[in-house]
């Protein structure tokens, strides 16, 4: 019964994407990411180091291929390989040497093997046309090193963009701070040169064969001092009789409680090849033993590496140093000294560690891999969106028949599923009802609504065939769990088939079991409901179940009545009847159907008592056509309709008390073919989608296909797991797993364009652009289905990314090959979002090396849940689960975050280029002559708006990469960068920070060099930009809103000005679809200058405190205070209008 995690990522009535991996065959290898070859990291075993204890690579020597050059190794291929865990490792390995590609000005690219002499004193490279002594850079005379492509060559430098961004490094040296640009054949053999280079720069006395002092080479790091004694300690924990051994098992336990999620045998491996090695007889462990194998075993490289860079290579992390990360890498600028203190005592193993505020690898470890560092943004963990909207405005999770354990036809009734639902936060569940023994009606298959007309007493033999629930124990289930994982209101549809007497037993169980809970029409105040002009929010239905059913007309004033049980799935009655379907997701299996004509509606018995508890009114899609004919511009006034009485169950246009139904293919359809019509429909009007009549295996369709519609209810198959179960939870998973989630403003405002099938940028909404780096996995378990043997698998990690079908993508990592349960990628993909409301993003990690099932695990969340920084990645199980210890290390950056009210955690936009190449926003012609005069005045001040917008964001890119670093960096370290470089030789900076007019400027003192001078300029173009945008943007605004005001004068005489114009038909839909998109491109634009200002102020704040922390001192009085900028210019600027 399990879904297939192959189908097809957006599908809808038309799928728009099917991803590559839809069909598995012939993809063993993936998307053909080249490997790293296996002879080269082979060669890693004859590496060998001076004798320590920490030691993890062999031999500084390498082996000798033809013609005399030595070959590289990678540290991310082969399970047999050893891991980084010091900077004397690192040392070692450069000391051996390998091939780097030097990457020239002149577009060419060299291949040569460097090595760092044994005095630790100079680079060397061979072959070279100097002669040996000139072939060599002096440690010495290195400035900085810079991981990544930050350099000018390697910026406008063609051939270097198809080199790998995590393998590319920089060499800064000399007094003109020139470039030695190179890239390593992996990103570990780049890792290794950054750490052991920055090593050598922060430990001058290491340079030259000396012991570097404190921390030296050959004494080892503070932070490994600390890891030695703390496992020292641990051993003697053990070690009860104090002999300096314990037994295996002893030792294998006390690993395994140590470093939570290793595998048992890998540890017991370890000491069996210990033991051999030695050709020892005992299998006891000593203390070097133990510290050997916890080392090796335990020792993640990616973290290293990251502890050493932030570390200044003391292999530890005091409390400025972790502030620094939590600022500039995790996107908390509120991080303080005594939070971080906080972070080291929670996480730091050792008790010295702990004493002096020190955080070392196992504690940073710990913390990486800890709730603090995971994906999910903790503002989700709990509500967090205004739930005081109509519910129209929200996505509801919907649940579709979860009591049937097996399929469609023969499933069995089971409460634990409803029970499993309700704890998965779905807010709305179906109920198929019929008549049962002794009054009694019973839970199960409904087969009325699919279009199957059978006979009602076949429906009862079959429920008693395959045993029975009864309803009333149903609903006690539901009422006991209802409200216990979300507070919010509990829709109950309701599909029933029962003789009048049942019904009546039905609502009085209804009454009985929910009592206050149930909300009717007259249970509160008329403000509610009734003739309301919206629905009530969420938060007026706190705690109150809603019946979704049949409802009889106003007019019936008997006890019992008649009413039409129109066909929700395919065709129901639309203008698709006759046409060839295909139904969503399933094109690849080639399930294409022929709509029938509808039939005429059965007409059914419904009694009173039963009709007057239905809050809802349960209505086809003939009265989505029937709305559709009724909004035509020529019959009323505004792009949207008026509602009409509630409870009518057919009129031309439903009333608010309502929710349509729509069948699965139809909903497709009409998001393919009517996007703008199904999101208008949906901005006042409850939506269900459910899945098709032919998905007898209760599989699931691909929710995206019409969330992106505006549907609020697409109803699942909650116990069938698979893809795209795993994206409805992904999705509701935000606001606190409520079942709630709000719709885009787009969706919600009453004039506002927006189109299911958008192909580009979204008028109103600021693109963003994410990169993803996948660094590593953990922990990670065979397939569950797989028939291979052994232990080894190959993973690799898939990243599809769920929206509009312009955002629909699909990107893989390379195959680590035979890596067991701890692949390193290291592979950066990125991404542009161009509705981020509605985009997911789903990691999925498989074995390439399947018999059967390749699934591990995944992991989908929204992507405005996602938080920056290195994250923590929770894969979850088949069914959902977790797996334990199973996850992803990644790094997240989202640049070009605009009005998302956390713009200070997204850094900025990555777009570069002069105006001439700038995209401006346009307005479209209506094709009224007064609306177009209305918004004609608006060209200019758009066009001013992007300006200062991207003046601002394009000077402080460009001062970025001027700094050496990539557009995700911060402004606190482009200024710790700058700030080195105008040191002088004495020790004093050679500028100052001072306030001119209130901005704060950096004045040059002394001589500079070009290079530094150059560093100035752009600092001064980043005020510049900034302060035009800051004095500027009010009256822009002020100018774009006017434009927005006058042209709403417009909106309810809109019907009248087409006539006037005798635009018909099509030209007069258009004419309102292009009034909808100036108004929303005009609010956007008002909206993003808005945030641009914010921005700007926060820009300069941040760029003066840095400058400031950074030792270059200012005025008078020291400090800087914001509030210069807002106090000289008064209200209209600073913390003015906008």
């Amino acid at each position: 019964m399990s879904e297939s995690y192959e189908d097809g990522v957006c599908g809808d009535g038309a799928p728009d994407f099917i991803p590559p991996r839809a069909i598995r065959s012939g993809r063993r290898s993936g998307l053909g990411v080249p490997l790293v070859e296996r002879d080269e990291a082979a060669l890693l075993e004859s590496v060998k180091a001076a004798p320590r204890r920490s030691s993890i690579i062999k031999d500084p020597s390498v082996a000798k291929v033809s013609g005399g050059r030595k070959k590289t190794v990678s540290f991310s291929s082969m399970p047999s390989e050893k891991k980084v865990s010091s900077a004397a490792d690192c040392l070692a390995f450069m000391q051996g040497g390998c091939e780097l590609k030097k990457v020239r000005p002149n577009s060419r690219i060299y291949s040569r093997f460097y090595t760092l002499d044994p005095e630790l004193a100079c680079l060397r490279w061979e072959p070279s046309k100097k002669d040996g002594d000139r072939a060599r850079l002096d440690i010495s005379a290195i400035r900085e090193v810079r991981t990544g492509k930050s350099t000018e060559t390697f910026l406008h430098n063609g051939p270097s963009d198809h080199l790998a961004e995590e393998a590319a490094f920089s060499i800064i040296h000399g007094d003109e701070y020139q470039s030695l640009d190179l890239v390593a054949l992996s990103a570990d053999v780049a890792n290794i040169w950054v750490t052991g280079l920055r090593y050598l720069l922060s430990h001058p006395g290491s340079i030259g064969g000396g012991s570097g002092g404190d921390g030296g080479v050959g004494e080892g790091s503070i932070g490994n001092k600390m890891r030695q004694n703390w496992l020292v300690a641990e051993f003697a924990l053990v070690d009860e009789d104090g002999h300096g051994f314990v037994s295996e098992d002893t030792a294998v336990a006390t690993i395994c409680k140590l470093c939570p999620g290793i595998r048992e045998a890998k540890v017991r491996l370890r000491f069996k090849e210990i033991q051999r090695s030695k050709e020892k007889l005992t299998s006891h462990v000593t203390l070097e033993e133990f510290q050997e194998a916890y080392c090796e075993l335990c020792t993640r490289p990616d973290v290293y590496f990251l502890l050493v860079q932030l570390s200044k290579d003391r292999e530890c992390l005091d409390a400025q140093d972790l502030r620094l990360f939590l600022e500039t890498e995790q996107g908390l600028p509120l991080a303080t000294t005594e939070g971080c203190l906080e972070l080291l005592r929670r996480f730091e193993p050792s008790t010295a560690g702990r004493e002096r505020g020190l955080l070392g690898l196992d504690g940073f470890t710990r913390y990486l891999q800890s709730a603090e560092c995971q994906l999910l943004d903790p503002e989700h963990q709990n509500v967090c969106q205004d739930m005081k909207m109509p519910l129209s405005h929200y996505f509801i999770s919907a649940s579709y028949r979860s009591y049937l354990l097996d399929d469609q036809v023969h499933g069995r009734a089971d409460l634990g599923g409803l029970i499993r639902a309700l704890q998965a936060g779905c807010r709305c569940l179906e109920f198929g009802v019929t008549d049962g023994p002794e009054g009694e009606p019973l839970l199960g298959v409904d087969h009325g609504t699919d279009g199957k007309h059978h006979h009602h007493h076949h429906h009862q033999h079959h429920h008693h065939h395959h045993g029975s629930v009864t309803l009333r124990s149903a609903l006690e289930v539901v009422n006991k769990y209802a409200f216990l994982t979300s507070q919010y209101p509990l829709l109950l549809y309701l599909c029933q088939r029962c003789s009048p007497s049942q019904q009546r037993t039905l609502a009085q169980h209804l009454k009985k079991v929910f009592g206050p809970k149930l909300y009717t029409p007259e249970s509160l105040p008329v403000s509610l409901g009734g003739r309301a002009t919206t629905l009530p929010s969420p938060e007026q239905l706190k705690g109150k179940v809603l019946l979704v059913g049949k409802k009889l007309p106003p007019e019936e004033e008997g006890s019992e009545g008649e009413v039409s049980e129109e066909d929700e799935e395919i065709g129901g009655g639309g203008p698709l009847a006759g046409r060839r379907m295909t139904i969503p997701g399933e094109e690849e299996l080639g399930v294409v159907l022929v709509v029938p004509p509808p039939p005429q509606p059965r007409r059914l018995r419904l009694r009173r008592e039963l009709s007057d508890l239905v809050a809802v009114a349960r209505i086809g899609s003939r009265n989505f056509y029937a709305h559709r004919t009724s909004a035509q511009p020529s019959q009323q006034h505004s792009p949207l309709s008026t509602p009409s009485t509630p409870g009518t169950p057919m009129t031309l246009d439903p009333p608010y008390w309502t929710l349509c139904s729509l069948g699965e293919g139809e909903a497709g359809r009409l998001a393919s073919e009517s996007p703008e019509e199904l999101v208008n429909f949906t901005k006042r009007n409850l939506t269900r989608v459910r899945p098709s009549s032919v998905r007898l295996d209760s599989s699931n369709p691909n929710p995206q296909g019409y969330w992106k519609g505006g549907v609020q209810l697409v109803a699942l198959n909650q116990q069938t797991p698979g893809a795209m179960l795993d994206l409805t939870r992904g999705r509701f998973m935000q606001n606190g797993g409520c079942g709630y989630v709000l719709r885009p403003a787009v969706m919600r405002e009453e004039v506002s364009y927006f189109s299911a099938q958008s192909q580009g940028c979204v008028p109103g909404v600021p693109p963003q652009t994410l990169r993803v780096k996948v660094i590593s996995a953990h922990s990670l378990p065979k397939p569950q289905g797989s028939g291979a043997k052994g232990e080894v698998i190959d993973p690799y990690v898939v990243l599809e990314l769920h929206g509009v079908p312009a955002d629909c993508t699909e990107q893989r990592t390379r195959t680590a090959a035979q890596n067991q349960d701890d692949p390193l990628f290291d592979e950066t993909f990125e991404f542009q979002v161009n509705m981020p409301e509605l985009a997911l993003l789903r990691f999925v990690v498989l074995d390439d090396d399947y018999i059967g099932d390749d699934f591990i695990g995944q992991y989908t969340i929204a992507f405005e849940c996602l938080q920056p920084g290195y994250r923590n990645v929770p894969l979850l199980g088949l069914a959902g689960d977790p797996l334990p210890h199973g996850s992803l290390f990644v790094h997240i950056a989202i640049t070009n975050r605009r009005g998302g009210g956390k713009a200070q955690r997204r850094g900025l936009s990555v777009r570069r280029g002069a105006r001439r190449g700038r995209e401006y926003v346009t307005l479209r012609n209506t094709g009224i002559k007064v609306l177009d005069d209305t918004f004609r005045p608006a060209s200019g001040p758009l066009r001013e708006a992007t300006d200062l917008r991207e003046d601002a964001l394009s000077a402080t890119v460009a001062f970025k990469e001027q700094c050496g670093l990539p557009p995700m960096a911060t402004l606190k370290q482009c200024i710790q960068s700058l700030a080195t470089r105008l040191q002088s030789p004495d020790g004093t900076p050679c500028a100052t920070l001072t306030l001119k007019e209130g901005y704060p400027c950096l004045e040059p003192v002394g001589n500079l060099t070009d290079a530094t001078r150059k560093l100035l300029n752009g600092y001064d173009t980043i005020i510049s930009s900034n302060k035009q945008l800051i004095e500027n943007a009010d009256g822009v605004h002020e100018r774009i809103a006017q434009v927005q005001k006058e042209g709403m004068v417009f909106h309810e005489d809109l019907a009248r000005l087409g006539e006037k114009e005798n635009l018909k038909g099509r030209k007069q839909s258009k004419a309102v679809e292009s009034f909808a998109w100036n108004i929303t491109v005009l609010k956007g634009q008002c909206d993003l200058l808005r945030s641009a200002k914010l921005d700007a102020l926060d820009t300069l704040r941040q760029l003066a405190l840095a400058c400031e922390v950074s030792g270059l001192i200012l005025t008078s009085d020291g400090h800087y205070t914001p509030h210069g900028l807002s106090s000289r210019r008064g209200s209209s600027h600073g913390n003015g209008r906008i």
